[in-house]
């Protein structure tokens, strides 16, 4: 089992998110309703971070939550954090090891928040110490770079929205998304080549917004764990705001542009990225019209809405990732200095 084999994982681990956690799902959203949070405090590192990123978007949308990612610093090696009373506190951790996050849900249950834990390992320390614990139903994932499990978080968050919500054609939007992944799978031969095209390649920015500035994160990340591509992820709003300058001709350009309320910007953002500085753009799409302005596209399926874009965006940047490594003669199983499980407090 490697990582390529992770990556085509993901419909079946999808799909038994569905099948085994809905009840447990309903369940945490009830509670949450009756105690009247305030807000939400998420704490997570690294590929779970930015399913937090995902959560802030998503909930504030959805369920008019105010989500704030934790500084775990704050709890331990400062010794001071929030209050939390009114809050719901949530870890989220594939491994449910990492003292930091862990910490967190401590404190906030000591302060008499509700607390909720997503991971993979519902015998964890994480899971044990919150008062909720949703399993992402994974299974073991054996490679370094997160992305089986990385899905799987974000299909918890949207789950528990829909939950929270109480929208039924939300939750039923949730059960179109493991075949849509299936689809986006199939891209394999067209990611190859753009991939081996960039070998090359050793910068890049990454372009998202709103529900997707979680994916411009996770590209990046999947970048620099896996290719050792310096790899910088921004809002296409921030990016306007002085990093734009760093722009020339043949610069490399990835964007996620899916259709919903963040398209016309974007699209305006990009044609102007190619038409009048030159980038080099690869582009993650449900839009023809977004994909035509690329000079590599990768197309997404259409069927689904704006806010579970996330789940089926990543699949091919996740690709790319994989065949770009392997064009840069890496090992694509066991990135340079890194380990499965970073213990940080």
């Amino acid at each position: 089992m490697g990582l390529r084999d992770e990556i085509h994982e993901q419909p079946a681990v999808l799909r038994c998110v569905l099948e085994t956690q809905i009840e447990r799902i309903e369940h945490a959203a009830q509670t949450i309703r009756e105690r009247g949070v305030d807000f939400v405090m998420l704490a997570a590192r690294g590929t779970s971070d930015h399913a937090g990123v995902y959560a802030q978007y998503l909930w504030g949308v959805h369920n008019r939550l105010a989500v704030a990612l934790a500084a775990p610093s704050l709890f331990s090696l400062y010794e001071s954090s929030p209050r939390l009373h009114k809050a719901l506190v949530v870890g989220i951790s594939q491994s449910g090891q990492s003292p930091d996050v862990v910490g967190v849900i401590e404190e906030g249950r000591r302060q008499g928040a509700l607390t909720l834990a997503i991971t993979n390992d519902v015998n964890s320390r994480l899971a044990h110490a919150a008062e909720f614990t949703l399993d992402i139903c994974a299974g073991p994932e054996k490679a370094v770079a997160a992305t089986k499990t990385y899905t799987a978080e974000l299909l918890v968050l949207a789950a528990l929205s829909a939950a929270l919500s109480g929208d039924e054609a939300h939750k039923a939007a949730l059960w179109r998304v493991p075949d849509a992944v299936k689809q986006a799978l199939t891209m394999e031969d067209r990611v190859e080549p753009i991939a081996m095209a960039h070998r090359a390649m050793g910068q890049c920015v990454v372009l998202g917004r709103g529900y997707n500035y979680s994916t411009a994160h996770e590209w990046a990340l999947k970048l620099k764990e896996l290719t050792y591509v310096l790899a910088d992820p921004y809002s296409a709003a921030d990016f306007q705001h002085g990093p734009i300058a760093i722009v020339e001709p043949g610069f490399p350009v990835l964007a996620i542009a899916p259709r919903g309320a963040i398209f016309t910007d974007l699209l305006s953002l990009l044609r102007r990225l190619r038409d009048e500085y030159g980038a080099e753009l690869l582009v993650v799409s449900d839009s023809d019209e977004a994909l035509t302005l690329a000079h590599a596209a990768l197309a997404i399926p259409t069927d689904l809405p704006e806010w579970l874009t996330p789940l089926v965006s990543i699949i091919p940047a996740q690709l790319y990732c994989y065949h770009l490594a392997r064009a840069k003669s890496y090992d694509t199983e066991a990135p340079r200095h890194l380990r499965k499980v970073t213990l940080t407090r």
